[in-house]
C-alpha cells in the first residue's frame, strides 16, 4: 500500500479490505503508513472488521478471513430445486429480445436453461461455455462469447481481454451470481470472475443478482457490487434484516422465487 490521504472510516475500513484482497497479510505500521491515522485507529477498524468476520486480527496487523467456494461441479448438485424456482422467477421478468449479460455459476446456468426454453431472439453475451451451450439450444438467439484468459476449475474466461470486450456492449440486463450476500453487496471467491462482474454492472442498465439463501451473510474475497436502484436480488428465500434494510435504504429490489413457482 501507498501513503494516501485520510480516509473516512468506511472508506478506511473498504480499503483495508480490499487490500487484503490481493495481499494475504498486512502489518500495523503498513496501514498507519497507507491510511495517514494512528496506530489506535488503525487497531479500533481491525478489531470492528474481526468482529465481522471480514477479516482476521493478527498480532501487528490483520489476515484476510475469507469465505472459497467449492467446484462448479460440486456446485451444480446442490440446491436444485431452490435453484430451478430463482430461473423460473428470473425468466418471468425477462422479455424476448433483450440484450442480456451473463456472469458464469451454478445458479447462472440453470437461469440461461429456463430463459432458453422461455424466450425467442435474444441476444447473450457471457464469459461461461456451459451458458453459451444452455443458450444456444435456442435457434432464435444470438449467443456472443467474450475472450479471455481461461479458468478450468470454473470454466470461464477472465483478465484483462474479457473486462475490454465486455465494455464495448451495452445490455439491458446482467445476470449474475454470487460467492456472498451481505448488507455491503455482492462479492465473489474468485477476483477476476468479480472484476468481470463489476464490468457487467456497468455495462447493464439494470442487474438481476441470482443467490440461494446459503449466500447469506458471507463475505467472500472480492466485493463486486453493492445495492441501489437497478439492482434485483432474486432468491428463495428473504435475505436477514440487515440486508433487506439495505436493499429498501439504496433503492434496489427483491424478488422472492418459491419451489412451486410462486413469489
Amino acid at each position: 500500500m501507498t501513503r494516501a490521504y485520510r480516509y473516512a472510516k468506511d472508506a478506511r475500513q473498504q480499503r483495508i479490505i480490499d487490500t487484503l484482497a490481493s495481499t494475504p497479510s498486512l502489518r500495523l505500521s503498513e496501514l498507519v503508513e497507507a491510511l495517514g491515522v494512528s496506530g489506535e485507529t488503525i487497531r479500533r477498524d481491525l478489531r470492528e472488521l474481526d468482529e465481522r468476520g471480514l477479516i482476521s486480527r493478527t498480532y501487528g496487523g490483520a489476515v484476510r478471513n475469507f469465505v472459497a467456494e467449492p467446484a462448479l461441479a460440486e456446485r451444480r448438485a446442490m440446491m436444485i430445486e431452490e435453484r430451478e424456482a430463482i430461473a423460473a422467477a428470473v425468466s418471468a421478468g425477462v422479455r424476448h429480445e433483450e440484450v442480456l449479460l451473463f456472469g458464469g455459476g451454478a445458479t447462472t446456468l440453470h437461469v440461461a436453461r429456463r430463459i432458453a426454453r422461455d424466450h425467442r431472439g435474444i441476444t447473450a453475451i457471457t464469459h461461461a461455455f456451459d451458458i453459451v451451450t444452455a443458450l444456444s439450444a435456442n435457434a432464435s438467439f444470438t449467443v456472443i462469447c467474450a475472450p479471455g484468459e481461461y479458468d478450468a476449475r470454473e470454466g470461464l474466461l477472465v483478465g484483462h481481454d474479457t473486462v475490454a470486450f465486455l465494455q464495448s456492449f451495452g445490455a439491458h440486463r446482467a445476470i449474475i451470481g454470487a460467492t456472498g450476500i451481505t448488507a455491503e453487496g455482492m462479492s465473489n471467491a474468485e477476483v477476476n470472475a468479480a472484476a468481470v462482474y463489476s464490468t457487467m454492472m456497468a455495462c447493464a442498465e439494470r442487474t438481476t443478482i441470482v443467490a440461494d439463501r446459503s449466500k447469506f451473510g458471507v463475505r467472500a474475497l472480492k466485493l463486486y457490487g453493492r445495492w441501489g436502484p437497478g439492482v434485483e436480488l432474486v432468491s428463495d428465500s428473504p435475505p436477514a434484516l440487515e440486508i433487506a434494510a439495505a436493499i429498501t435504504r439504496t433503492g434496489a429490489a427483491f424478488t422472492l422465487a418459491t419451489p412451486d413457482g410462486g413469489e
